[in-house]
């Protein structure tokens, strides 16, 4: 079972020494991967269904991940995940890129369509595009990576064009696909190496293992996307027997995330005392060492 942490660029965390302070110590004590999350912006004041917060820090999840590969040497970087129809396939796909090669190959690439309206028209992307938008923009940045001249699609195309530097991953680096509809399981089967799912259960995530099992049977995965792998960020407490019954439905990575409260508003003096102290304390009870 590998063993990430999310939330290292958000909320009380997000500020440059304890970003760095944070997943040093993560990577010391054996965790396998840090990672981001996003909202573009916030709705102000808050109204169903943002999630979070109108004075909640999101430092940029690229700039960030960029950042802490100086600052680490093995540890796993993750976008825990780019709302992918509010971006720019092309310069996402520059980034992206760029990151991998910083890093030395050590990017993992969460995706999600994204879910609250007011998001989407600060960016000028019609709401109800995102999921056609996601499909294609995945095509996009593929054929990027790959060095395709021609892309011709409803929302992006070129003609006789390529970039560099491409990313140290063949193919790019892993996707893993955010969420929990019907869309979600193909998307996941047909387009990603993994399925991410984020504040679950058990009881959620046998059901979508099924459901995961059932689009297989209906779509075909391109066999250079390898087996799926599973990643959960729970939504309880982790520990040794929680981290069990997991590992026996079948999942690959847990994600922590340490607070959901922590995660919103600013920068905070002692969260990255907080988050360290119970990393190490979740490391030694797992015996990770």
């Amino acid at each position: 079972m590998k063993l990430g942490l999310f939330g290292i660029n958000m909320g009380g965390l997000a500020d440059p020494e304890s970003m760095a302070r944070v997943a040093v110590a993560a990577e010391e004590a054996g965790f396998e991967s840090v990672w981001t999350g996003e909202h573009l912006v916030a709705a102000s004041p808050r109204t169903p269904p943002s999630p979070v917060r109108p004075d909640t820090h999101f430092v940029d999840q690229v700039a960030s991940l960029s950042f802490l590969a100086a600052h680490t040497t093995t540890l796993r970087l993750g976008t825990g995940i780019v709302i992918l129809p509010q971006r720019s396939p092309v310069v996402l796909a520059k980034e992206l890129a760029s990151l991998d090669v910083l890093s030395g190959g050590r990017l993992e690439f969460g995706i999600g369509v994204g879910y609250v309206p007011v998001e989407f028209e600060a960016v000028s992307v019609p709401f109800e595009e995102r999921g056609a938008r996601t499909d294609e923009h995945l095509d996009a940045l593929r054929a990027l990576w790959r060095g395709d001249l021609e892309f011709e699609g409803r929302f992006t195309s070129w003609h006789g064009a390529e970039a560099h530097p491409r990313p140290v991953q063949p193919g790019g680096p892993p996707v893993h696909v955010g969420g929990g509809s019907a869309a979600t399981w193909r998307r996941a089967v047909t387009k990603g190496n993994g399925w991410y799912g984020f504040a679950v259960t058990p009881d959620f995530v046998e059901k979508a293992l099924a459901s995961l099992a059932e689009a297989a049977e209906t779509h075909e995965r391109p066999t250079g996307l390898g087996d799926l792998q599973i990643s959960v960020s729970p939504a309880e407490p982790v520990d040794r027997d929680l981290c069990r019954r997991y590992e026996d439905l079948g999942v690959d990575r847990i994600i922590v995330v340490q607070d959901f409260r922590a995660m919103s508003g600013g920068p905070d003096p002692g969260a990255a005392d907080r988050a360290i102290a119970g990393l190490e304390a979740l490391a030694a009870e797992l015996d990770l060492s």
